[in-house]
């Protein structure tokens, strides 16, 4: 006996909510084979394949290819059991039942009335009849009758009803003029926004109109640093086949420092806050025409040679839309690396259900003082976006503070693995 399945859109991620059908892999009278792909969705983060449920034969696509569609909602029909036989490539659809429509009957009019006397009557009908006393009501007060709703017998408009529309209008706030469209000028280029830039812009608006921002930098001195990832980073290409950054470094300080400063590793849930005992570092990756920020879970765990690692890994297969939906949610902190483009200063949004966001700006040697000296040294701005409902300046002072030290702790002695 053959029974159906109705196939689901699934939530592909703890923030994702609706997803895109780019392509679907089978069509209707095609055998569907549980956990193997049958359509291809996009989301603002990832480019999922979708499996079919069950084994059997796909009758009905709901969903059609370009159609945005909620998680939950019914895509397609599958057939499963002993009835299930794939249906011949030439048999025709079966033609929809269709109903004729039924005729609205017109309402009637009020004892002792006509059509006209109907409320609602307007243009290419006959009018309404106003008594000399509605009409003169009506041109003191300057009221157009035909939009006045009548409460009289029959929907007649009375002199109340006039006074009552007036007094209304005249309480009523004037809606401010709404802004004028932007109108492209000659020679200007009109680039329609992508689904994931919409979603971005709307992800940006809410982490700015629900989270009050502010934001702190303090100068640090790279010197350890960029000694120490000189003195490994030949013997590290050639260890692990890629470059080691100075990324790693900035994360294994904001980990230690959030360490040293949980509060700043939590989420703001209105009545309380939500330590997180995990971090997980979710880490930005700027893509042709968007933005990720996949997660490095349990970071605190890795050397900074496993963090080079897990951040290569993360950028590589991002680039190449190959992330999976949860490695791109549960994210307690972020850092941002936006002075690889030569950025001095970065006032990052904060990712909604985060507390902040650290970013490492560009390493430029500078002219700076040291012991009554001036010396030439490598110097970097590290910038805090954090949430004010959850840090005050001295917490966030603080923990932007352990992160410089850390920074300026690092040596030659340093291991990275």
């Amino acid at each position: 006996m053959a029974t159906t399945t109705r196939v689901v859109m699934p939530q592909l991620g703890e923030s994702v909510h609706e997803g895109t059908i780019s392509k679907w892999l089978v069509k209707p009278g095609d055998k569907v084979v549980e956990f193997e792909p049958m359509l291809e969705v996009d989301t603002d983060k990832v480019n999922a394949e979708v499996p079919a449920p069950v084994t059997g034969i796909l009758r009905e696509i709901l969903a059609k290819e370009g159609e945005t569609v909620q998680a939950g909602a019914e895509i397609a029909v599958v057939e499963t059991g002993d009835g299930a036989v794939t249906a011949p490539a030439d048999a025709p659809a079966p033609a929809p039942k269709t109903e004729a429509p039924k005729a609205i009957p017109e309402p009637a009019p009020p004892p002792g009335g006509t059509a006209a006397d109907l409320p609602g009557k307007r243009g290419g009908e006959e009018p309404h009849r106003y008594s000399p006393g509605v009409q003169m009501a009506a041109s003191e007060l300057k009221v157009d009758l035909s939009k006045v709703t009548g409460t009289g017998l029959g929907g007649r408009v009375t002199k109340k009803d006039v006074q009552d529309f007036a007094n209304a209008a005249t309480a009523a706030p004037t809606a401010p003029a709404p802004a004028p469209a932007p109108v492209a000028a000659a020679g200007d280029e009109v680039v329609q926004l992508t689904r994931v830039r919409r979603l971005i812009a709307e992800n940006m608006t809410r982490s700015k109109q629900t989270i009050p921002h502010a934001w702190q930098t303090q100068e640090v001195d790279m010197s350890g640093v960029v000694a120490n990832r000189n003195a490994n980073k030949g013997a590290f290409q050639k260890q692990e086949g890629f470059s080691l950054t100075y990324l790693p470094y900035v994360m294994m300080a904001a980990i230690s420092s959030l360490r040293e400063h949980p509060q700043v590793n939590s989420t703001f849930n209105e009545t309380e806050l939500i330590v997180h005992r995990a971090i997980n570092l979710g880490i930005s990756v700027g893509l042709e025409d968007s933005l990720l920020v996949p997660v490095v879970r349990q970071a605190d765990g890795l050397s900074i040679a496993g963090l080079a690692r897990a951040v290569n890994d993360l950028a590589t297969r991002a680039r190449n839309k190959q992330l999976k939906a949860d490695e791109l949610a549960g994210g307690t902190f972020t850092v941002n690396n936006s002075g690889t483009f030569g950025t001095l200063f970065s006032y990052s949004v904060i990712t909604p259900g985060q507390a902040g966001i650290l970013t490492m700006e560009a390493i430029v040697e500078r002219p700076v003082a040291v012991q009554g000296m001036i010396g030439i040294k490598p110097m970097m701005y590290l910038c805090f976006s954090f949430d004010h409902r959850v840090l005050d300046g001295l917490q966030a002072a603080r923990f932007l503070t352990s992160a410089r030290k850390w920074l300026e702790a690092v040596s030659l002695e340093t291991p990275i693995y």
